[in-house]
């Protein structure tokens, strides 16, 4: 049996955040940040990213911080599972990026920090994919139900039809893909920004997905393995309440996600969650980055040595 969820996380401390970054062009959920605040963002965005990490510890949730390099600027890099997975049976997979200036995230030395601790029996190298425009940024472009071997995927520039399905071909996963909306119009850019897959609940803005085929389709995807739906309005996903991701703690299960995500659900919902919710204010980051608290963590699932 796979399991769904684990105690590791690796995050990212991010130095040059928001700096430079161009993906607000397809991220409506970024804002700019003004050139004559950009550092002072960054060091904010730094501040919340260590508060966040320490939150997790102090949960008992294993984190490993890297630290970005020094001679490269990466204003993205807090958002490392957009361009790695890793897996049960010691896979680690790459990924194709849609912005040229996230290719450069991705970092052969992080792969060899994994190795020293745990068994990478192998690795899938999909960034020659970006040749052909064939785009899947990770677990942002696809949320797994690694249980049932389920991709689920929402169609933007940052996840393209011929990737979801070639990469569930390689993977042995069975795709459910539908086109997500937001309050605009536009096109989610990432999966996990309107669905989180749980052990056994699924947060969900089913409101997202208007075509009534594609609803159905992934409301009974969700039915038949056996996940309760906590509902969430297309307000409630605007502030990240979607951007959640269940962990493994010493005490059991918990939901991890931000303040503002944990402050705009009602009673009923966390109480539906089914766990403790852990969470810590990224208003910078959410912000700036347009990503929240899920976003900014690559689960480890390879076994350890």
């Amino acid at each position: 049996m796979h399991k769904q969820t684990t105690h590791h996380l690796l995050m990212v401390r991010p130095r040059d955040f928001a700096i430079g970054s161009p993906t607000h062009h397809d991220n409506n959920f970024q804002e700019i940040a003004p050139p004559e605040l950009q550092r002072e963002i960054a060091s904010r965005a730094t501040a919340e990213f260590d508060n966040y990490v320490s939150v997790l510890r102090a949960a008992g949730l294993r984190v490993t911080v890297v630290d970005d390099l020094p001679d490269i600027n990466t204003p993205d890099s807090v958002f490392p599972n957009n361009w790695f997975s890793t897996h049960e049976d010691g896979l680690y997979v790459t990924y194709p990026m849609f912005w040229p200036q996230r290719r450069v995230e991705r970092r052969a030395d992080i792969l060899e920090l994994l190795d020293r601790d745990h068994v990478v029996k192998r690795t899938l190298a999909l960034e020659h994919w970006e040749n052909a425009g064939r785009i899947l940024e990770g677990t942002g472009s696809l949320v797994l139900d690694r249980v049932n071997c389920i991709a689920y995927a929402c169609f933007s520039e940052r996840a393209t039809d011929t990737a979801i399905h070639d990469w569930c071909d390689a993977m042995n996963y069975r795709p459910i893909s539908f086109t997500a909306l937001d309050t605009n119009g536009g096109a989610i850019y990432h999966t996990n920004v309107m669905l989180a897959i749980g052990n056994e609940v699924a947060i969900a803005c089913l409101d997202s997905v208007r075509d009534p085929a594609e609803k159905s389709k992934l409301t009974e995807s969700l039915a038949i393995t056996g996940k309760r739906i906590v509902g969430i309005s297309l307000e409630q996903m605007n502030n990240f309440a979607g951007n959640a991701l269940e962990v493994v703690t010493p005490d059991g299960p918990a939901w991890v996600m931000s303040d503002s995500a944990y402050n705009i659900l009602d009673p009923l919902q966390l109480e539906a969650l089914g766990a403790p919710v852990i969470h810590a204010p990224l208003p910078v980051i959410e912000k700036y980055g347009g990503g929240s608290a899920r976003c900014m963590v690559s689960e480890i699932f390879l076994p350890e040595k």
